[in-house]
């Protein structure tokens, strides 16, 4: 299995490689050159593996120059019931009206990102080992991907993590769990302005192929490929877990903000998963549902970004959507180069002409949640069943409803525990979301952060002094 850039800059490469490049050399991001595609036959042969095996299974589809002995010793210790408190490691659980909940928030950081950064944590260790070489990981969170990050890679070998947040906009827990750590190697940097700010400096500082040579820069957030391939496994997972029959479908609701989630579903699909719809959530930063609703793609500057109480899907430019475009304007590479290369300067690039194949090829169908909402869909959900959801996998619930269908069991992707906002809970039923027990005192601890202005500069420098060399 070999990678090209969505932007056709880049000679083809191998996982490994990939793993520790982050963005493509020519502003683009890595995609397979083909698809694996897995057989109903193999499809059924896996219902009996645990979560563990089966992440093997289908990362030994994209991870190919790792030696399959050690690739299932990375996951096998990626995906412990001593690192998620389940022994399913993903639950399914029943909700009502024909909606279930897939459990990815069982990890360290209580946010779906955990399934991915758990595995990348033992695969970067492996690959830097190998090659007695260094990274610095830089990147962006908007509240879950910086935690999970740094959870997965704190005292590692040869890696230091320095993630942007955007200063005042996450929730405190959010923020306690990031800024608690005292680990030499985890840097965080709290910058005044909001995420896609944030995100923007990231991609410069990856853009500059001298200063990312020379400092070693690598990824971890979703425009890192091994994120997208593993989070194809909970796919594969999910509809093993929900499914007693070869080709019985499934539909699941994501709540989306950077687009790297729905988009491993998206994967999924189109290597033979039997897909219905993947269902778009998005709060009022409704970028891409205002996309598959009309086919216009309409980024919004930092002053036109809500801060929402789903914080996380405060995201207005989303990495991944490349990657959709790409398989969408048939892999032409020249065309997305053009399409992204036009789009600051046009603020908008328009492909209302293929909007008849965003559901009818693809299974996309789209839509929006508010605050009001979020606190109906918290307060509804727990009368009705006891469970209690998050406000960014609410935002889920609520346009999950919109696209039941009869003998098509809808899979809503939960994002984070409700402990992480507390605070939306509390406006919801009138009393806090309580954390789990060895969490209980994190708001409390020291925290140690960096607070900056939104400057490239100022960032630039920073890695410099800190950096792993």
């Amino acid at each position: 299995m070999k990678y090209i850039s969505t932007r056709g800059g880049m000679a083809p490469l191998e996982f490994s490689d990939i793993l520790l490049e982050g963005l493509a050399p020519d502003g683009g991001l890595a995609v397979p050159q083909t698809l694996p595609q897995v057989t109903a036959d193999t499809l059924e042969s896996w219902r009996g593996l645990s979560y563990a095996d089966l992440a093997f299974e289908v990362l030994s589809l994209f991870a190919t120059d790792i030696p399959a002995d050690d690739l299932r010793r990375l996951t096998r210790a990626a995906y412990t019931p001593q690192i998620f408190s389940s022994e399913d490691i993903v639950p399914l659980r029943p909700l009502d009206g024909g909606l279930s909940l897939l459990g990815l928030s069982e990890g360290p950081t209580l946010a779906f990102k955990d399934m991915a950064m758990q595995f990348l944590g033992q695969v970067f260790e492996y690959v830097l080992e190998k090659r007695g070489t260094t990274l610095n990981i830089v990147g962006a969170t908007s509240g879950d991907t910086g935690s999970a990050a740094e959870y997965a890679l704190r005292g590692k070998k040869g890696v230091a993590v320095f993630m942007l947040s955007p200063h005042g906009r996450m929730s405190a827990f959010q923020r306690a769990q990031m800024y608690s750590l005292q680990d030499e190697n985890i840097h965080n940097i709290a910058v005044r302005g909001v995420f896609d700010q944030a995100q923007d400096i990231v991609k410069s500082l990856a853009g500059d192929l001298d200063f990312k040579s020379r400092y070693r820069l690598g990824a971890v957030n979703s425009i890192n490929w091994a994120r997208i391939a593993a989070q194809v496994v909970y796919y594969f997972h999910g509809w093993l877990r929900a499914t007693e029959r070869a080709g019985q479908q499934v539909s699941f609701a994501v709540p989306s903000g950077n687009f790297g989630n729905i988009l491993s579903g998206h994967i999924a699909r189109r290597m033979g998963l039997p897909i219905r719809r993947l269902v778009l959530a998005t709060n009022e930063n409704n970028v891409l549902e205002e996309f598959f609703r009309t086919g216009v793609y309409r980024p919004r500057p930092a002053e036109q970004t809500y801060a929402t109480s789903s914080p996380s899907m405060d995201i207005s430019r989303a990495s991944n959507f490349e990657r959709f475009v790409f398989d969408l304007v048939g892999r032409d590479t020249d065309r997305v180069k053009a399409l992204w290369t036009a789009l600051p300067r046009d603020g908008a690039f328009d492909l209302s002409d293929m909007k008849d194949q965003f559901e009818s090829q693809y299974g996309f169908v789209s839509g929006a949640s508010s605050h009001v909402d979020r606190l109906a869909t918290i307060r509804a959900l727990y009368d009705a069943t006891g469970v209690l959801v998050d406000p960014h996998t609410a935002d889920g619930v609520k346009v999950a409803r919109e696209f039941v269908e009869p003998g098509i069991p809808m899979l809503v992707l939960e994002t984070a525990l409700p402990a992480k906002f507390s605070e939306t809970i509390e406006e919801a039923l009138g009393r806090p979301a309580t954390p789990p027990g060895n969490l209980a005192d994190l708001e409390s601890l020291p925290q140690r952060v960096e607070v900056m202005d939104c400057d490239e500069a100022s960032v630039r420098r920073f890695i410099e002094a800190h950096a792993k060399v």
